[in-house]
C-alpha cells in the first residue's frame, strides 16, 4: 500500500461498527498513501493530504489483497482468498509500484470500523486519545507502572487490560505475563509499589516479562485461536506455547511448582492462572 495511490475507495455500505465518515470515499479517492503505521490496536495509513485513515479490525475483521486486473474468473492471489466476499465491506482500488492491486475489508461481524483525521490531531482523536505506552515501546517502565498503579486496589489483571495504562495488550498475554512473573491476577495493583512510590522488584520482573511475551508471541507469528492469520494467510503458533491460557485443569509449567492452572473470570473475561506459584 504505500507509494500507491487510491484509485477509488469503494464502501459497500454505509457502516461498519460506525457510520463512515462524511464523505470517506471521495476524501480518500485520488490521494497516495505515504506510509502505514500503528497505534495500539488501530492500524494508520498517512495519505498524501496529511489525513490519516485510522482502521481497527474488531473481532472477525480482515484485510485480503488482491493483484491484477479485475477479471471474472480471480487468477493468483497475494493473500488466500478464504473469506466470503458478500462480507467485503470497503475496497481500496490501487495503482502503484507493484502494479494495479486490491487491499479489501472484510468484517462478517462488522465490529471493525475506520475513521478519518487529521494526522497532526490523532493524539485528540476519539479512539486514540488518553492511550497509554505500547508493550514494546520505550516507555513503558517500572516507574511508569508504579505511578499508574500507585494506591490501587483494582486487581493486576484489570490494570494492565486498561489501555490508559498499556496500549494494545491483551488478555491472552496479560494472563501468560503475570504466570512468567509469578503474580496472582487478583491481587492489588498497589502491591507492586512501595510505600515511597518506587516500583518493587516484582513490578521490574513484570515488566520485563511483558516484553518477552510479546517479542515470543510476534516471532511466532500471533495466535491464532479464532479468527487471526497472519498477513500472507497462515495461521500464528504463539498458542502452542501458552503456559497458561486456556489450559486449565493441566500442570503448571514452572519448574517443580506441582500446581495446577485454574481458571477464573474477571469483569467478564477468563483468566488463567496457577494458584501455587502466582502470589
Amino acid at each position: 500500500m504505500e507509494g500507491a495511490r487510491i484509485v477509488r475507495l469503494e464502501l459497500r455500505r454505509g457502516n461498519l461498527r460506525f457510520p463512515f465518515p462524511e464523505a470517506f470515499g471521495e476524501k480518500a479517492s485520488g490521494r497516495t498513501i505515504v506510509s502505514l503505521g500503528r497505534r495500539a490496536k488501530y492500524l494508520l495509513i498517512d495519505l498524501d493530504d496529511g489525513n490519516t485513515i485510522i482502521s481497527h479490525l474488531g473481532m472477525s475483521g480482515s484485510f485480503r489483497i488482491e493483484n491484477g486486473p479485475i477479471v471474472e474468473t480471480p487468477g493468483e492471489f497475494h493473500h488466500p482468498r478464504s473469506k466470503d466476499e458478500k462480507h467485503d465491506h470497503a475496497i481500496f482500488h490501487l495503482e502503484g509500484p507493484g502494479g494495479i492491486s486490491r487491499v479489501i475489508y472484510n468484517d462478517p461481524r462488522r465490529f471493525g470500523f475506520m475513521d478519518m483525521a487529521a494526522r497532526t490531531a490523532l493524539d485528540i482523536n476519539p479512539f486514540l486519545y488518553g492511550l497509554g505506552p505500547e508493550p514494546t515501546g520505550n516507555t513503558l517502565s517500572a516507574a511508569y507502572l508504579a505511578e499508574r498503579f500507585v494506591g490501587k486496589a483494582q486487581p493486576l489483571k484489570s490494570a494492565l487490560l486498561d489501555q490508559k495504562n498499556i496500549a494494545g495488550l491483551g488478555n491472552i498475554y496479560v494472563c501468560e505475563a503475570l504466570w512468567r512473573s509469578h503474580l496472582k491476577p487478583t491481587r492489588a495493583a498497589a502491591t507492586l509499589v512501595t510505600k515511597t512510590g518506587k516500583p518493587t522488584k516484582q513490578m521490574e520482573l513484570l515488566v520485563a516479562s511483558i516484553r518477552d511475551v510479546i517479542a515470543d508471541a510476534i516471532l511466532a507469528g500471533g495466535s491464532s485461536l479464532r479468527d487471526h492469520i497472519q498477513t500472507d494467510g497462515s495461521l500464528g503458533y504463539f498458542q502452542h506455547s501458552f503456559s497458561v491460557y486456556d489450559r486449565e485443569g493441566q500442570p503448571c509449567r514452572t519448574p517443580d511448582c506441582g500446581g495446577t492452572v485454574a481458571r477464573i473470570v474477571q469483569a467478564g473475561r477468563s483468566t488463567f492462572y496457577c494458584p501455587v506459584c502466582q502470589i
